[in-house]
């Protein structure tokens, strides 16, 4: 599929020039373990970027990474992992620096009413941790496993081109165009996937899905260390409020609120979710106060249609650029650890990329747009204005108690990442 050309295709980052002083060549990286001169290029310095990035090195590819923004983001909130994201870690070889950087949680597991009451509690087990750190922490983990030279920053894909031979992308630079072409594409740059505008026009926007959130993380020692706090929700009609501990005593918080249009400003955003929430339990008063002024972040909540694949020929979609979805079920982030952990297994060893992307589609498009499907229904009961609604809502959650919550969670959470394929012939070097 080709986009419109506005670059100059004669200036061009050639994978296989080694006399090419701006060479995507960079397998000076202890982590790869087997190169076979196979090239990738993943468009996108996120959290699903960078770990497709590690996985497809320890596979034995030679990778760069094409970051829009002009560094790798460090502003952002907290995010929460389930198990199932902690084994595509593990898989991935970047568990160990993940957990050093993360908290035990329980924000998912404990449901409370505005007055305080609770809904619902339970405990993961131990084999089934549930795991939160903050973003600008994790992305320097997976970034520390990267040599310099393969995240690529201020590049903004432009255009894709793809045959038998590989694949040509076109990207800005603040100096001007430029060109690259590898044996393969990884389309992890976002919900708004310009990889997915290039490579599939046709497919559907970014739907809204009236929601809004608010998103803040408090200064040091919001917490102490010994007091016990894991975490917590709590519905109210209409609005949902959440928190959960990060390094460093900081905890992060968010609200969720129903929103019938996109765009819409309330003014001060800390100011609004105080007018909000400020009167539920503690300690979501506490939490607020201890929130400087001016850092919260407000999102309008999109997510996306299925695409009827997420691979065409050499280019795969990873992450949100494959299946944005709603926050409800915190799995966001997790369903593109699972990406990254199984394209590396469908990678390695692989004799023929487009029949390996084939099975990297058939493995991960139902389960997630299964998720997908799950966290856009969630708030049609959990985010109801209607009192009649909202009432049975909490009467049932009662009821059913933690013990559903947990059968629900551990289906959930039930993955387990893929062996790599077996030894064989390496791909092909593409032709010259």
């Amino acid at each position: 599929m080709t986009t419109p050309d506005r670059d100059n295709t004669d200036n061009t980052d050639n994978t296989d020039n080694t006399d090419n002083t701006d060479n995507l060549d960079n397998t000076a990286n202890t982590d790869n373990t087997d190169n076979t001169d196979n090239t990738a290029l993943v468009a996108g310095g996120g959290l699903g970027g960078l770990a497709a990035a590690i996985g497809l090195r320890r596979a034995g590819w030679t990778v760069t990474v094409l970051e829009r923004a002009t560094g790798l983001r460090e502003a952002g909130a907290g995010w929460s992992f389930a198990p199932n994201a902690v084994r595509a870690a593990d898989a991935l070889g970047v568990g160990e620096g993940f957990r050093a950087v993360s908290v035990p949680t329980e924000a998912g597991a404990t449901l409370r009413t505005p007055d305080g009451g609770y809904l619902m509690r339970f405990r993961p087990g131990r084999d089934t941790p549930l795991l939160a750190n903050h973003r600008a922490d994790l992305l320097g983990v997976l970034a520390g496993h990267l040599p310099a030279g393969v995240v690529r920053t201020a590049a903004e894909v432009t255009g894709v081109e793809q045959s038998d031979r590989g694949v040509t992308v076109r990207y800005h630079t603040p100096a001007g165009p430029r060109t690259a072409r590898a044996d393969l594409l990884v389309g992890a740059d976002g919900m708004r996937s310009a990889v997915r505008r290039a490579v599939w026009p046709d497919a559907p926007a970014p739907v809204f899905q009236r929601i809004l959130c608010w998103r803040g993380v408090t200064e040091p020692g919001a917490v102490r260390p010994d007091n016990g706090f894991r975490g917590f929700q709590t519905w109210g009609r209409g609005a949902r409020f959440g928190a959960h501990p990060l390094a460093g005593q900081r905890v992060f918080w968010f609200l969720t609120v129903r929103q019938d249009q996109p765009g819409v400003r309330y003014g001060e955003d800390l100011a609004e979710v105080r007018r909000r929430v400020g009167d539920w339990h503690d300690p979501v008063p506490a939490l607020l106060a201890a929130t400087p002024a001016g850092s919260v972040l407000r999102h309008d909540i999109f997510d996306l249609e299925p695409l009827p694949s997420y691979v065409d020929g050499r280019v795969a979609l990873l992450g949100d650029a494959a299946h944005a979805m709603t926050p409800f079920l915190a799995q966001g982030a997790c369903q593109a650890l699972e990406d990254a952990a199984v394209l590396a297994a469908e990678l390695t060893h692989a004799t023929d990329i487009p029949t390996a992307l084939a099975r990297y589609d058939r493995a991960r498009r139902p389960r997630s747009q299964a998720v997908r499907r799950s966290a856009r229904q969630d708030p049609e009961i959990s985010l109801s204005t209607n009192p009649l609604t909202y009432g049975l809502m909490t009467r049932l959650t009662r009821l059913a108690g933690g013990a559903v919550a947990a059968r629900k969670a551990a289906r959930l959470w039930d993955w387990t990442p893929p062996t790599s394929r077996g030894p064989g012939q390496a791909v092909p070097k593409r032709p010259t």
